[in-house]
């Protein structure tokens, strides 16, 4: 569900050493062995029982179109408004937020033209990083896609996210920004993803976290969505899905400009 968040924001070394031995000196005590390296799955692995964990492939499959609605509260500025979000295979995207007594923020990709319209900067094509990062996030099937998408994959490790366990991969796409996802070590689930967002006020650093998963017409979503930057932090609660609504091509399509 990373589309519903698109508008918001964003390491064994070891040594031997071996010296002369005195017949008059006491014999130095062996070395103790090294604690054994414990494996790490591979990525492909990781990925792999991610989308089992989801549901698993087929179902996900069967899924053309999605509208999701809910709510959501930046509690540093003591806001709070309603979201709606549309998405349709492959590629289209609209997610509107609105924010009472501020206005409506929204971002839309047709799958060639993005854009972002708001009471601060008006409407804007989105260029270069930014709409790398639309384009990604814009995959209707990027859940499944993920080895196609982000073609270098690394395994960092395992760190705790919360009280959990999870398995690190930084993952880098053909164009934009090196992301970082954590991956629950029992369950396969994604816990978090950090990435730095390039927006009209420079590159901000994003951390997101996925709790709450629901099953949804046969595969899980996350219902509660939290984005914290270093300005602000943003959480999401979805209370309505629908799936394959019809959706008119024409919803996604940039604004005429006023």
């Amino acid at each position: 569900m990373r589309q519903i968040l698109s508008i918001s924001v964003i390491l064994i070394v070891g040594a031997l050493g071996a010296g002369a031995q005195n017949p008059q000196q006491t014999p130095p005590k062996p070395a103790e062995a090294a604690p054994a390296v414990e494996s790490l799955p591979t990525a492909d692995h990781i990925l792999t029982a991610y989308v089992d964990a989801l549901g698993g492939k087929a179902a996900m499959e069967k899924v053309t179109s999605r509208l999701v609605r809910g709510t959501f509260e930046i509690p540093a500025m003591g806001a709070a408004g309603d979201f709606e979000s549309y998405a349709k295979a492959p590629n289209k995207t609209i997610l509107t937020f609105t924010l009472p007594g501020f206005g409506t923020f929204q971002q839309g990709f047709d799958g060639t033209v993005a854009w972002s319209q708001d009471p601060t900067s008006g409407l804007r094509e989105l260029t270069g990083t930014e709409l790398a990062a639309v384009k990604l996030d814009a995959d209707f099937y990027r859940e499944i896609r993920r080895k196609e998408l982000y073609p270098t994959l690394k395994v960092r490790g395992k760190e705790k996210v919360g009280d959990r366990t999870a398995y690190v991969i930084e993952a880098t796409p053909v164009e934009g920004a090196t992301e970082t996802w954590y991956f629950d070590t029992e369950t396969g689930l994604l816990l978090r993803t950090d990435v730095e967002r390039e927006t009209p006020q420079g590159k901000i650093p994003t951390e997101t976290s996925y709790e709450d998963y629901k099953d949804v017409g046969g595969f899980k979503m996350p219902m509660t969505i939290r984005q914290s930057t270093p300005v602000f932090t943003l959480t999401i609660r979805i209370t309505e899905v629908k799936l394959n609504v019809e959706i008119d091509d024409a919803k996604f399509k940039k604004p005429v400009a006023q």
